[in-house]
């Protein structure tokens, strides 16, 4: 049996973060959500519903995620399988089962959960989101011959191999590191059709001009940094 943690990075989710938590399947050993400066009460929800809450006041998606890192290295019980999650509810936290088992069952290393268009609510993804994602993607097989579809923060990686690869973006660029790093080091990944559905509140990145543009610079520069290494 395969030990899973979770990080859910979370930043004002207290409209959604129980609902994450509960949906996620019993078969996780342990929920990490990494309160990311919120100024709601995701925190009290989070730990009332049974998960491990860390605090990261610096605010940036790739913080949280370090943090969450951080506290499973400290950890006594290291995983087999790390997943990250987003905590606005706009992904199917039961799918997870679907996003684990490439890696338990054919030893895939690396899986991203794809937010196919016929699974995709409409108006869940913004226009800037899809574009975005087209780019990068295509810039990646163009690049490095890659077969990813997709940036979805929805996704799973070995533990050790997710150690190798050493991540240090601490905003909007994660995802797209994480998958450039992954082709670097040649590991094996795999995409799972999920479902997505509209997010509960306003998204930080898609859902400001700010966010779009700073998220849109970070990626095609974490590309371009790669492309010509």
């Amino acid at each position: 049996m395969s030990l899973i943690k979770v990080i859910i990075p979370a930043f004002n989710e207290a409209a959604s973060i129980v609902s994450v938590i509960n949906d996620i399947p019993k078969l996780v050993n342990e929920i990490i959500v990494v309160n990311n400066n919120s100024t709601d009460n995701t925190e009290n929800l989070a730990l009332s519903a049974g998960a491990t809450v860390l605090r990261e006041p610096k605010e940036g998606y790739g913080n949280a995620c370090l943090k969450g890192l951080e506290y499973i290295h400290k950890s006594d019980e290291k995983p087999d399988i790390v997943v990250f999650l987003d905590g606005d509810y706009s992904d199917y936290p039961e799918q997870l089962t679907q996003i684990v088992a490439p890696i338990i069952n054919n030893n895939i290393d690396f899986v991203i959960g794809a937010r196919v268009k016929h699974l995709r609510e409409i108006g869940a993804m913004m226009p800037q989101q899809i574009f975005g994602n087209w780019l990068a993607t295509s810039l990646m097989t163009l690049f490095f011959g890659a077969k990813f579809t997709d940036l979805g923060p929805f996704r799973a990686i070995k533990y050790t191999k997710l150690l190798a690869l050493n991540m240090q973006d601490k905003t909007y660029g994660w995802t797209v590191e994480m998958q450039l790093k992954a082709l670097k080091q040649k590991l094996s990944y795999q995409e799972v059709p999920v479902n997505y559905k509209k997010r509960i509140g306003v998204s930080k990145v898609s859902g400001t001009l700010k966010g779009s543009i700073f998220a849109g610079i970070k990626i095609l520069g974490w590309i371009f940094k790669y492309s010509f290494k």
